[in-house]
């Protein structure tokens, strides 16, 4: 019963993060797609302008669909497997992400968390509390 009860607020926790993550990743990535690149500079992204227009758009289009990927499988329960898989691919983002920002000497605390978040998915989604298919 109490592993039960550890397992299922762990399911739950997991769920939470899964949900910042997707509605963070979701809101950055809509933007990065949508926004025009002289216009991001106004609200403080300002270094993706170094990047060119082709690579924003390119991650946030990687960031949508990671957003996706954290919710979609695991709701439908339709291949769930890709949700480990999504939390693993944003945590590869926000590695690189880390890097870019640490290399130009911005801050890069929230990639810090971002990347712990992706982990804890992908590690709690993978051996701990797995969804399976219907």
């Amino acid at each position: 019963m109490n592993t039960q009860r550890k397992s299922k607020g762990l399911h739950i926790g997991l769920w939470i993060l899964q949900g910042l993550l997707a509605v963070a990743f979701g809101l950055a990535g809509f933007m990065k797609t949508t926004t025009p690149i002289d216009q991001m500079a106004e609200v403080g992204l300002s270094s993706l302008d170094s990047l060119g227009e082709g690579m924003v758009r390119f991650i946030g289009m990687v960031e949508m669909l990671g957003a996706i990927g954290l919710i979609l499988p695991t709701a439908l329960r339709i291949k769930p497997y890709l949700t480990p898989a999504a939390a693993t691919g944003i945590a590869i983002v926000m590695v690189l992400a880390g890097g870019f920002h640490f290399t130009r000497g911005e801050p890069f605390f929230l990639n810090l968390i971002l990347l712990i978040m992706a982990v804890l998915v992908a590690w709690g989604r993978l051996k701990k509390v797995p969804i399976f298919p219907k």
